[in-house]
């Protein structure tokens, strides 16, 4: 593949909303990169284009059989205007495993990284400077094969969208309410679980959907063989602080590896502070609540960076954690980790890489 990267800038731009106004993942800058790959060719034609429709076949395999992969990340202005990533090299790094596992073919890390920081650059007068706002990037691929057969495509297109964001939930840093979800169930070792990939998410729906009837943020999965060990909370890893000790399920094949996850793991330690990576009951955790041990749970993710939990639904009974306020370690972190996204903290981790 050439590292080449053709460029064609639009003529017409778009009106950009004002910060007060975003949503999250409503609204798309004026370009994106694209790029194709064949069987016989490899991954080819790199390009930056204006954002447009795509044009795909009715039998296009990415409407039938699921072969999708991708990621979530973001770009941040700083307040003496530089423009930064945070660890694109890891986003990249999963984005490869999950297109082994969904048996796409593997790209060069190193030119998507590059690719990224030019389209960035490109539009990076639609990064948003408020406060809690970023420009979310979205990189996947389908599958374009003309063909109902159930095999692995022998064509893709691969591209990055990028979207200003506000807060990913209304509650912004705010703690959210989470129902635990006894019935349906969100992956299993062996499955995809650990992939990002779009099926995933569409079996999280339903539960999703019943959540939100009931006045919930989000969805606490269990695991699906026994429905007693937690694996993630909605679309997020999910920490708990139990008397003192930082505990987050294991990595079990189900469970998807998250960039924050990785990051605040190596914050704790570089913190001192107790954590452990093991498999966790929400028994435990039950009784943990029961004794008055369990101080503070929150989601952590690439769209709401830490997600404060301030209440469970569970065994018909709601676990009102730390008075349903934020906690002192989930703000720390929060704070810890947009301000070293932002620039504001030193990054003594070398996580972020600048746009220029």
């Amino acid at each position: 593949m050439t590292n080449k990267i053709n460029i064609t800038l639009s003529t017409t731009k778009k009106e950009k909303p004002a910060s007060n106004q975003l949503e999250f993942g409503r609204v798309f800058t004026d370009h994106m990169f694209v790029m194709d790959y064949s069987s016989s060719k490899g991954w080819y034609d790199p390009r930056i284009v204006p954002y447009e429709p795509i044009t795909l076949s009715p039998s296009s395999m990415v409407f039938h059989y699921g072969q999708t992969v991708f990621e979530g990340l973001k770009a941040y202005r700083t307040k003496d205007d530089k423009v930064l990533l945070f660890r694109p090299d890891k986003n990249f790094q999963r984005l490869n495993l999950s297109n082994d596992r969904l048996c796409i073919p593997q790209i060069d890390e190193e030119f998507l990284i590059d690719a990224l920081k030019q389209l960035v650059s490109i539009d990076k007068d639609w990064i948003p400077t408020a406060e809690g706002t970023s420009l979310y990037i979205r990189p996947f691929i389908i599958p374009t094969e003309y063909y109902l057969g159930v095999a692995p495509s022998k064509f893709y297109r691969f591209m990055i969208i990028l979207s200003p964001v506000g807060s990913y939930y209304k509650e912004g840093i705010h703690p959210v309410k989470i129902f635990v979800e006894n019935q349906y169930i969100r992956a299993v070792e062996g499955g995809t679980g650990k992939a990002k990939t779009g099926g995933n998410y569409a079996s999280s729906l339903k539960a999703q959907d019943e959540a939100e009837k009931r006045g919930y943020s989000q969805v606490l999965w269990l695991d699906g063989v026994e429905k007693k060990y937690i694996e993630e909370v909605g679309s997020m890893n999910i920490f708990f602080k139990i008397n003192g000790e930082i505990v987050t399920p294991s990595l079990n094949g189900s469970i998807l590896e998250g960039v924050t996850r990785n990051s605040i793991l190596q914050i704790l330690n570089h913190w001192g502070v107790p954590v452990s990576e093991r498999r966790l009951s929400m028994e435990e955790v039950y009784q943990a609540y029961k004794d008055g041990l369990l101080e503070e749970a929150f989601g952590s993710g690439t769209a709401a960076v830490i997600s404060p939990i301030g209440e469970f639904f569970y065994k018909e009974e709601k676990m009102l954690i730390n008075n349903g306020e934020t906690g002192e370690l989930s703000k720390k972190l929060y704070d810890t980790l947009t301000g070293i996204q932002t620039g504001v903290y030193e990054d003594v981790f070398n996580w972020v890489v600048e746009v220029k």
